[in-house]
């Protein structure tokens, strides 16, 4: 064999090699990213609700906001892309959550059946629960509310919930739950007195209190686990951001704390409500889509479980 025709060969082989190289390179990217699209499509569409309504998976919780903070942070999460926004009539902002609603709808951002609306109702009167939830429709000038809480166990819990039941067979109110009930024994305390099981129990999850073995319990009855401070709250989000294996997750997938804690619960089947007064920490909520945690990284959040929650309530 000449030198000319060996080197004519190899560079052959060469240019076969790069060429194959190349191919599996690009089916390799192929391939990840229809995992990646397959991901986001699973995690931006909405959870099927026992009662046959559909629910967002992240929204803007509006805690401590309030007057017209209120109304621009809703307006600027719906032109975000958020469409679930929770509240309760506690928090005293109804009406200026639904000022924001309101003003996004009349700008063409979202319809009011895009949009998923939770407040909250305590269970401090068994006389006027029914007269409470007139009072949130007017506040929030709807004719319906997707989803009504009762916002804590109380003496009247259980009138409060048949008040809520009532307001289902009325058409107020579309789908109905509760918050702070922890165990599968103070779960099935309404439950077994229910003539609609909760479509959804909305609690205190994060990742130093996970309670999985809630949320296994509640997929017996269709039930999902919505998390209220998924970041700890107010005064403890640095003891979860600061946490050595988050802010090395951050860095390997170049996300912020925030954004790895958000994603790995809606890997784990939660909805979270993560709230804000900040426009820039509202939209990087929300920008959770573009990754996914390996599920050797979801074992590692999983472990910072404590049982550990920062609430009493």
């Amino acid at each position: 064999m000449t030198r000319r025709k060996f080197l004519s060969l190899m560079t052959c082989a060469l240019f076969a090699n790069i060429f194959s190289a190349c191919g599996a390179e690009n089916l390799s990217e192929k391939n990840s990213k229809e995992v990646h699209d397959m991901s986001k499509k699973i995690l931006t569409e909405p959870v099927a609700l026992n009662s046959g309504f559909d629910m967002p998976r992240i929204g803007l919780g509006t805690w401590k906001l309030t007057g017209i903070v209120a109304e621009e942070c809703v307006y600027h999460a719906l032109k975000v892309g958020y469409r679930l926004i929770d509240t309760a009539r506690y928090y005293r902002n109804e009406a200026n959550v639904g000022n924001g609603i309101r003003r996004a709808i009349a700008e063409g951002i979202a319809t009011r059946e895009e949009i998923f609306v939770t407040t909250k109702i305590l269970p401090d009167n068994h006389k006027t629960p029914d007269i409470a939830i007139d009072d949130s429709l007017n506040a929030f000038g709807f004719d319906y509310i997707d989803l009504m809480l009762i916002h804590q166990p109380g003496r009247w819990d259980e009138e409060t919930y048949h008040a809520l039941e009532r307001g289902v067979q009325a058409g107020k109110i579309r789908s109905i739950g509760i918050s702070n009930y922890y165990t599968p024994e103070h779960f099935d305390s309404i439950r077994n007195i229910a003539r609609i099981v909760p479509a959804v129990v909305q609690n205190e999850n994060h990742p130093f209190y996970q309670n999985r073995e809630l949320q296994a319990y509640l997929k017996n009855f269709g039930t999902v686990v919505e998390s209220w401070y998924p970041f700890g709250g107010r005064g403890n989000t640095h003891k979860i951001f600061g946490n050595e294996t988050i802010q090395q997750l951050a860095e390997k997938y170049f996300k912020t704390p925030a954004q790895i804690v958000l994603r790995w619960q809606l890997q784990e089947n939660y909805i979270v409500i993560p709230g804000s007064s900040n426009k820039a920490h509202i939209e990087e909520n929300f920008d959770v889509f573009d990754f996914r945690l390996s599920e050797n990284d979801m074992s590692l959040m999983r472990a910072l479980n404590k049982n550990k929650r920062f609430e009493n309530w």
